[in-house]
């Protein structure tokens, strides 16, 4: 695998527990691998679910730890190219989460893969010029 983001969707499982077993080690090992990086649009989500300053600053160290892939102009601008592709795509909705859209985004320009667990990712990735791997950290239904 190449250098991944690590959405939300998959980073709340993982520390919290529904993401386990056999899916939980492989996010650990391509963490200590370091093959997980993140991007602007994650960390402010990330940290917004912090509960405490002491949680929020924890977190904000961790996740200074991994590579940061900026999102920039170019992925911005990729961002809403995407969402207009959904718009004008017949029977699919452009109502994907914004920061999903700014992931794969940044993924598309940096060729970084996005593990998740959120199924915009699949519809990004199919329906979209957004060149990016949708990886599933666990089959979808199983990590509530």
């Amino acid at each position: 695998m190449t250098l991944a983001l690590l959405d939300t969707s998959a980073w709340a499982r993982l520390i919290d527990g529904r993401l386990a077993g056999a899916a939980a080690d492989r996010v650990l090992d391509s963490l200590a691998a370091g093959r997980i990086a993140m991007t602007e649009p994650l960390i402010l989500e990330i940290l917004y679910a912090a509960i405490d300053t002491e949680v929020f600053r924890a977190r904000q160290e961790e996740l200074a730890a991994l590579p940061l892939l900026r999102l920039d102009d170019r992925a911005a601008a990729r961002a809403l190219s995407a969402q207009a592709d959904l718009a004008s795509a017949r029977g699919i909705s452009h109502r994907v989460k914004p920061i999903d859209l700014l992931v794969a985004a940044v993924a598309d320009v940096h060729g970084a893969d996005v593990m998740h667990y959120d199924h915009d990712y699949d519809v990004l990735a199919e329906h979209t010029l957004l060149a990016f791997e949708s990886v599933w950290v666990a089959p979808r239904g199983s990590a509530g």
